[in-house]
């Protein structure tokens, strides 16, 4: 997988996954998710056409993730649990720029990574609830915080609706082929308070500012699309 060479902290060389491996992973996602699905995007131009940016994003059903990565403007690195990097889809996720991670342990490797995609300018996906649920970041955990606190990364809110409405007849586990699934990008927002603190007591308080921001956008996403869900237990899992 190619890298490229970034400058982090006191100018210490920092490494990022693959652009262009992310770039040919957006086409692809275009390709499956317009293919299957009919995906109504909404307020995409939000995202900045240049910069770090963290996208965040509420996860219910395992399309969300690809859904992301085929409608966003631009191509994007995520953070993905290391239990769906086996068989043939390892090397195919870690060629199209994307980032394995050990929810059960201080991943170095993955910290190191992400903040590398920050750092060399591109944008980080990343599941703040830390695994699929209810989708309504109702519990979020502090390694979306330590990441915008850190890079000063402007966070942009993201909500996928509809994609746990119901199951597809062919596919069982999948959204039904040609469903409509709304995604919404929100306003970017800075999770820090000016202080440039990255004590835990700093990290708590902007992950407290960022759980209202994020649940005010869901509710702000679900009035826009028409939508009240999601609704019922998640799908797919």
């Amino acid at each position: 997988m190619r890298r490229h060479p970034g400058r982090g902290e006191a100018g210490r060389p920092v490494t990022a996954p693959s652009a262009r491996g992310a770039e040919v992973g957006r086409r692809i996602g275009v390709g499956l998710m317009y293919g299957l699905w009919k995906p109504r995007v909404l307020g995409a131009w939000k995202v900045p056409a240049a910069g770090p940016v963290i996208l965040a994003v509420n996860h219910a059903h395992n399309i969300d993730g690809p859904m992301v990565m085929g409608v966003a403007p631009r191509p994007t690195h995520f953070l993905i649990k290391k239990e769906a990097f086996v068989g043939p889809l390892d090397p195919f996720l870690l060629g199209i720029g994307q980032l394995k991670v050990d929810r059960h342990t201080t991943d170095r490797t993955a910290i190191t990574d992400a903040l590398g995609v920050l750092t060399s300018g591109g944008v980080l996906g990343i599941f703040p609830e830390g695994t699929r649920g209810e989708g309504d970041f109702s519990s979020l955990r502090a390694g979306l915080a330590y990441f915008a606190v850190r890079s000063g990364a402007p966070i942009v809110p993201v909500a996928v609706l509809g994609s746990t409405d119901r199951n597809s007849r062919l596919v069982k586990g999948l959204p039904p082929l040609r469903s409509r699934v709304d995604v919404v990008f929100g306003d970017p927002f800075e999770a820090g308070d000016g202080s440039g603190r990255r004590t835990r007591a700093a990290l708590d308080e902007a992950t407290g500012r960022i759980q209202k921001q994020l649940s005010a956008h869901l509710d702000h996403a679900r009035r826009l699309t028409g939508r009240r869900e999601n609704a019922g237990r998640p799908t797919g899992r």
